[in-house]
């Protein structure tokens, strides 16, 4: 029989040491293994508040713990449980209890058939400059499948919506055509299935797997790179879709020219058919989304405490969501309206661990979005290819790390301090005049200041 609560106790061991002491005590506080079902490990959690935010800020961390503890581990699901009572063997831990009003306790369940989440719907994605072209494609392709906008490709920095709407149409498809079978995907996934298939010689079958659906949606397709094998498995799909009219969406964290080591034939597929991006949401777009989260909650917080945090949260939309979520916990825990001051505290106790980020790592994960190779951004050269990303690796670290135009050059090839001024006013200017290039430099920004990275816009370089 399997100990889950020696399970849950070593991957516990090991969350403990990625977070700090006061979030692990906030959102780890009565969690527990309830069962385990093909794979699959259902830890139950005492408020949709915390539910939300081990999903939205700790998936990641829980899912690769227990992996330590079981390698067969496919997937974490989170059980809301009102007024929770742990086993026996947790009994000792202090019950956290959330008012009902909160709780969803009957929230949908992500059918193995599709994986698609059904609470991701059109009715709950909020809209605005920041991913209004990316919606309306969304649309053109629910309404005609496999005919326009085939294949939909939508790209964006990390917790911007992009799972969201691909799953929404995946949603809207199912339910406006019942008979029409879709598939929803990470591409770990797909990547893992490709090489298990030709590690036991059930690649045809794997093929075959995939060739019955109408509508196939595969999230973060930027973690092909590099996997040849699954490349190819992944063009020979493609076509299989595309020359039947059935419908094809990925999402990605960058534009398909800019993923690296991709097979020109499998880029070429990507780019056939409509390109949009979402950008990172402006202030009245933040406000729109806490407005909406609230209105789900059935919660309400004062309009101060709403422009604070649509002012303060830079990076993304689930990080705006959690934080919500983690102020109105604490009001809840508190059993009193937290204060903007509160709110100061919480953010600070809950930001991202800062470090500093050194300009090789800047240059390197530029070089990598513009698919060059590192040491030619810092090399005297005037090809078009090159020049570009190095004047944008000038500009992003004057204008984002404050860096000194003498510093700059120094560190970029030993140019002189004029030069890199000559470059940082080329792409202000530049800026203004494209859309493209502000779009790619949002995202070069997204990858430097991402969860993944943990560095915030307000860190130094050395």
């Amino acid at each position: 029989m399997t100990d889950h609560k020696k399970i849950w106790e070593d991957a516990l061991l090991e969350i403990e040491m990625g977070v700090s002491r006061a979030n692990f005590s906030t959102w780890f506080k009565n969690t527990y293994i309830s069962k385990q079902e093909d794979g699959t490990i259902y830890i139950n959690v005492p408020s949709a508040f915390v539910k939300d935010w081990l999903q939205n800020k700790y998936h990641k961390l829980i899912l690769k713990a227990l992996r330590d503890t079981l390698p067969d581990t496919r997937g974490v699901e989170y059980i809301i449980q009102k007024d929770i009572q742990p086993p026996k063997e947790h009994a000792g831990e202090l019950e956290q209890k959330i008012p009902s009003a909160q709780l969803r306790l009957n929230e949908p369940y992500v059918s193995r058939d599709d994986n698609l989440n059904p609470r991701y719907i059109f009715d709950g994605f909020i809209v605005g400059p920041f991913n209004e072209l990316a919606y309306a494609a969304a649309q053109a392709v629910i309404k005609n499948p496999g005919a326009t906008y085939n294949p939909l490709y939508i790209y964006g920095g990390t917790g911007l919506g992009k799972t969201h709407l691909i799953q929404a149409i995946g949603n809207h498809i199912k339910k406006s055509k019942p008979n029409a079978k879709v598939y929803y995907l990470a591409s770990e996934r797909y990547v893992t299935e490709i090489v298990n298939s030709i590690t036991n010689n059930t690649i045809n079958i794997t093929k075959e797997k995939y060739k019955k659906y109408d509508a196939l949606i595969i999230d973060d397709v930027q973690f092909f790179s590099k996997k040849d094998k699954v490349q190819e498995e992944m063009f020979h799909l493609f076509n299989d879709f595309y020359n039947n009219n059935k419908q094809i969406i990925f999402s990605s964290d960058k534009p398909p020219k800019y993923i690296q080591d991709l097979e020109e034939r499998l880029r070429s597929r990507f780019e056939g058919g409509m390109i949009v991006d979402i950008s990172k949401p402006e202030y009245e777009s933040k406000m729109a989304i806490l407005n909406h989260k609230l209105k789900t909650l059935n919660y309400s917080l004062p309009a101060e405490i709403l422009d604070f945090i649509a002012s303060s949260v830079q990076e993304s939309i689930r990080e705006l969501e959690g934080i919500l979520n983690a102020v109105i916990c604490q009001s809840q825990l508190k059993n009193k309206e937290l204060t903007v001051n509160d709110v100061k505290t919480l953010l600070k106790n809950n930001s991202k661990q800062q470090k500093s980020l050194s300009i090789k790592d800047i240059v390197r994960i530029i070089a990598e979005f513009y698919n060059i190779e590192e040491k030619h951004l810092y090399e005297k050269t005037r090809k078009r290819e090159v020049v570009k990303p190095r004047q944008i690796a000038m500009y992003i670290l004057r204008e984002n790390f404050n860096s000194s135009y003498p510093q700059i050059g120094e560190k970029l090839g030993g140019r002189d301090h004029t030069t890199v001024i000559h470059a940082c006013e080329k792409i202000k200017e530049d800026i203004k005049k494209s859309d493209n290039l502000m779009r790619e430099i949002e995202q070069i920004k997204s990858l430097l200041f991402g969860p993944e990275n943990k560095i915030s816009s307000s860190a130094g370089v050395v």
